[in-house]
This record gives C-alpha cells, structure tokens and sequence, in this order.
C-alpha cells in the first residue's frame, strides 16, 4: 500500500474548503440566521403558521448549513494534529485512524461542493413533483408507483416532510399519475435533475406469458410558488370541474364530489387535486400548484434562452433520462451522466443520491464532460 502524503492531502482538503466557504458566503449566512432568528423570536409569529414554518424552516436550514461548515474546518484542524501525532510516534494504529478519516473529509467535501452548485434561481424552493405513467400500458402504471415509493422513501431518509397532493390510479394496477410536494429547502434545485423520462425493462408481472416488457414513466418538477411571486389568475381564465375522489380499481372513497380539477384556459394547462378531505382544500391546494406552473411559464417565456425545467416529456422511446434494467441484468443507469449501480432494490428503496449528485453536477457543467 502506498504512503499516503498526509500534508498534501491536508493542503488540498483546505483549499477545496477554501472554495467551498467562498461560494457559500459565510457573512451573508450569519447575517441571515440573524434576520431569521429576530423573525422567528417575533410573538406573533405562529399567527400565520405557513408563514411561521417557512421562516423556521429557512432558519433551521441556514444554522445547519453553517455548523456544517464549522464542523468541517474543526475536523480538518483534527487531522492534523492526527497526522502530527502519528508521525511523531510511528504509531501505525493513528496512521489507519487518519487515512480512514482523510476519506471520510473526500467524501463529506465533494457532497457539501455538490450543494455549492444548487445557486438557480429557484434551487432554493420547495418543489412539486408529479409522475405521469408512460408507454408501456399496466406496466407503465406499476412503473409510476415504483417511482412515487421511490421519491417517497428518498425524502424519508433525509428527513424532508412530503404531501400527496393528488393519485390517479389506473383501472388494473398503478398509476396514472401523482403529485406531491417536498417540503424542504432545496428540494427543487436537488430533486429538478430528476426530471425526464425514465425507462423500466423487466420480467412484466403482469403477462401470463413471462415476457421481457419495457415501461417508460415521466418526471416533471416545478418549484412552489410563494407569496411574493405574485401570480394573479382572473377568474375567468379559469373552468373548474368537481368529481368525486377514487382509489385504487375506481371504487368511491369520498360521499361527496370532493375532487377538483382546474384548467388555466389561456395556456391549457391542468391540474387535479383530490387527496385533501374538502373541496376547498383541494381547490387550494391546486391553485397553489397551477400558480407554480404559470410563474415557470412567465419566467421562461420573458427570457427565451432560460432552460424548461420541466419540458416536454413524452415517456417513450428515444427520449429516456435513465434505464432501470430489472431483466436480463439488474442495472440502473443514468445516460446524462453515466452513473449506474448494480443494486436496483436500493435505488427502488430510495438510495438515489448518487444519481442525484451526478445529475447536479452535470447540470453546473451544463454539458456531457461532466460525466463521471
């Protein structure tokens, strides 16, 4: 095994932090946690409690991202003195020790440049997920779900709140479509990398034939609309239809015409709710998520050259962002960046974090040579 240089690599694990303090502008951060901290301190606060829980959500957000850097610096400062110790008595056990921490500070550095690069303009927003089966009939529709669980259980692990905002099950199995949020800072800028199409091939479990089938399901995903975005929608651009809620096969799961359906009629644009209990909540709740999608609308249309985070996904052949390959092989592969593993079950359990780092770096270098 070679010798590690223990001073070079401590060097370079200092400049790499270096660049990561400077883009992350540590006396603007303080000067936020400041401002938050007063905001959050204010009695009045939790009169509006959606108002209250983004500004301790900011707060919590910021105070973290800073101790992170802090603790960081103070575990680069201790491998030092590690590596002083352990030169200055040829102490093999306190070698291991700093070779084993020397790449847990790689790993912990290149995840935290990854959150560096999150600097859109609404990479700071909570984002709107919605997952639309594709090509590819009832296993399209199984494919839709594996996705939602596969969402789902990514934001469990980390921690990140989420609501189910609407479910359109198909007549056999599966999903038509879903739509949820993610309630966290930097949902948007972390999870828009997954937007496209993504290709399913398997086994169908639901062919009495045993035949290799592929699926294909759409990602789309928009950032939340806030209360300063100001998107005003005149009534009359507006068709709103009830319909009554339904669950897996169809069957009715409300007494009442609970669901709502709005159609934004200038640009055609709709969207379903109907997992909230009133048909107020669910008219809310869709005007928030229509809002979303015509500030993305505005902002792309006032400049042309900006990028459609969500686009125009077919979910079919040809336009595929990532291959699961359950069948002859077990592969997942993201085709932008190249990355893949070989243990599907862990990215279908929501271990993606790699794809989505990959992605976001891709996304910074705006071109393939960001391939890993």
């Amino acid at each position: 095994m070679a010798e590690i240089d223990f001073p070079a690599e401590i060097r370079a694990l200092r400049s790499t932090f270096s660049s990561i303090e400077d883009v992350s502008d540590v006396a603007a951060m303080k000067e936020d946690i400041a401002e938050l901290s007063e905001m959050a301190g204010e009695p009045n606060l939790w009169d509006d409690p959606d108002a209250a829980q983004k500004i301790t959500s900011k707060l919590s957000h910021r105070q973290s991202a800073l101790e992170r850097l802090q603790r960081l610096e103070a575990r680069i400062d201790d491998l030092e003195v590690l590596v002083e110790l352990a030169q200055d008595e040829s102490d093999a056990d306190s070698k291991a020790e700093a070779a084993a921490e020397l790449e847990s500070l790689r790993k912990a550095l290149s995840e935290l440049e990854v959150v560096t690069l999150l600097s859109g303009e609404y990479d700071e927003r909570e984002a709107v997920v919605t997952i639309r089966a594709g090509a590819g009939g009832v296993d399209a529709a199984d494919f839709a779900e594996m996705l939602l669980r596969m969402y789902l259980r990514w934001a469990e692990r980390h921690g990140y709140p989420t609501q189910v905002l609407d479910t359109s099950y198909a007549e056999e199995a599966g999903l038509k479509s879903a739509t949820f949020e993610v309630k966290a800072p930097y949902a948007f800028g972390t999870l828009v990398v997954e937007a496209g199409t993504h290709r399913l091939v398997r086994i169908s479990p639901f062919d009495n034939q045993g035949r290799r089938q592929t699926s294909f399901a759409a990602v789309e995903v928009i950032p939340l609309i806030e209360a300063t975005d100001h998107i005003d929608i005149p009534d009359n651009e507006i068709r709103v239809d009830v319909f009554r809620s339904s669950g897996p096969g169809g069957q009715s799961v409300n007494t009442t015409d609970s669901a709502v359906r709005l159609t934004h009629i200038p640009t055609g644009t709709v969207v379903s709710m109907q997992n909230e209990k009133s048909q107020l909540q669910n008219r809310a709740a869709a005007m928030r998520v229509l809002q979303s999608r015509l500030l993305l609308l505005k902002k792309e249309q006032e400049d042309a050259e900006k990028k459609a985070f969500a686009g125009d996904v077919k979910a079919s052949w040809g336009d595929q962002m990532r291959s699961y390959v359950l069948n002859p092989y077990q592969m997942v592969k993201d085709l932008r960046t190249e990355h893949e593993v070989g243990n599907t079950s862990a990215v279908f359990d929501g271990e993606i974090d790699d794809f989505i780092d990959a992605g976001i770096r891709w996304r910074a270098n705006g071109s393939v040579s960001a391939r890993k």
